[in-house]
């Protein structure tokens, strides 16, 4: 046994070193640039992720600068990337290392584990990639590896499964070289060991992998039960007045919390779209409001749900344009040219870039 570990110890920092892909926070290995970057690519391609990283380091080059800029930057520098309370997480925890901590990152395993945001995934990777310790990392290219290496025959996301997971990774990482190993691991995953049409013939643990040997690499890792998707259809208008439109930011706890969106909702049973529209002012705002045209329908998926929702341009009915808030922290009214200031969920910001290359002087005027 530990032959074979050792085995797969040598053969895959040695495929490492000839292949290891060129990222920027290899450059440095700095706390905080892998602390970001690891926060970043959770639920987000490589590719996105390393562009998203260049425009987050160029705007807060250092954890200073972040525990000093508003909550509203932070929003607008993550809009695209989803899963907003990540971004709430890291300023959270950018302040609270700031006031604790003197603005330094710390590399005990569990004391990362205490920052907002932080679990332990995530602080194995800062404690292991930037300061070298002797600590596995585990994330889903990790989970099936190790289920086809070893030819795990539970479903990877079930308790017994992911406990055995982590105990073979332990076994595997090589004393004083962890932050080569889980590297080694997390690039063979994305690059070799793909979760389809993985390509075994340049698989540098081909030989010790039991899934290859038995023939059910296309079986592992045993996936968990699908849930099914659930259709949420939505409607928002684009109310106008007087050259600017109206937007509103979303409560704090919210599920897309603090950013900034146009009035909508949840269609209920029998419920057209315009009349939803003109329902959810009513409630929201306080403003009467009438459909003056269909703008498009954009589609965007969270979790399990597909988000369909309906767009409109409407007009104020009546005079007074000060709104009573219900739903919203804030409020303004706000040129064209404003918007692009504030960080929108992704089906309000879809819209945007519709109107953007479709539709570029809708936004002047949406109910000419």
């Amino acid at each position: 046994m530990q032959e074979m570990i050792e085995t797969i110890r040598r053969r895959l920092l040695a495929w490492f070193r000839r292949t290891q892909r060129d990222l920027p926070w290899r450059q440095t290995y700095d706390p905080y640039h892998v602390w970001i970057s690891e926060i970043m690519l959770q639920q987000t391609q490589m590719e996105r992720g390393v562009a998203y990283f260049h425009r987050w380091i160029s705007r807060f080059p250092d954890l200073a600068a972040v525990a000093a800029a508003s909550e509203q930057e932070i929003l607008k520098c993550w809009e695209g990337l989803g899963y907003y309370a990540r971004a709430r997480n890291l300023h959270r925890a950018a302040r609270l290392l700031r006031d604790r901590y003197g603005g330094q990152i710390p590399c005990d395993y569990r004391t990362l584990q205490s920052l907002p945001g932080v679990g332990p995934y995530t602080a194995a990777a800062i404690a292991s990639i930037a300061c070298g310790q002797d600590v596995p990392v585990v994330d889903a290219n990790v989970a099936r590896i190790l289920a086809r290496l070893y030819d795990l025959e539970e479903p990877v996301k079930s308790a017994g499964c992911r406990q055995r997971i982590e105990a073979l990774a332990a076994a595997l990482l090589p004393p004083g070289k962890a932050r080569a190993f889980n590297q080694a691991l997390m690039d063979l995953g994305g690059l070799v060991c793909t979760p389809k049409n993985p390509d075994c013939h340049h698989c540098p643990l081909a030989e010790a992998c039991l899934a290859r040997l038995r023939g059910t690499v296309a079986d592992r890792p045993v996936p968990a039960r699908r849930r099914e998707t659930v259709l949420i259809e939505m409607a928002t208008a684009i109310l106008s007045n007087e050259g600017r439109v109206f937007i509103q930011q979303r409560l704090a706890d919210d599920i897309w919390g603090s950013l900034w969106e146009f009035p909508g909702g949840r269609l209920e049973d029998g419920e057209t779209p315009e009349e939803a529209v003109i329902r959810e002012y009513r409630e929201e705002t306080g403003f009467e409001v009438e459909i003056c045209g269909r703008i498009t329908t954009v589609t965007h998926f969270y979790t399990r749900y597909k988000v369909v929702l309906h767009c409109f341009a409407c007009r104020l009915v009546g005079s007074d344009t000060v709104a009573r808030l219900e739903a919203a922290r804030d409020c303004r009214w706000v040129s064209a040219g404003q918007l692009s200031e504030y960080g929108f969920p992704a089906g309000h910001r879809k819209l945007l870039e519709y109107l953007a290359v479709a539709r570029p002087e809708f936004l002047v005027d949406p109910c000419r």
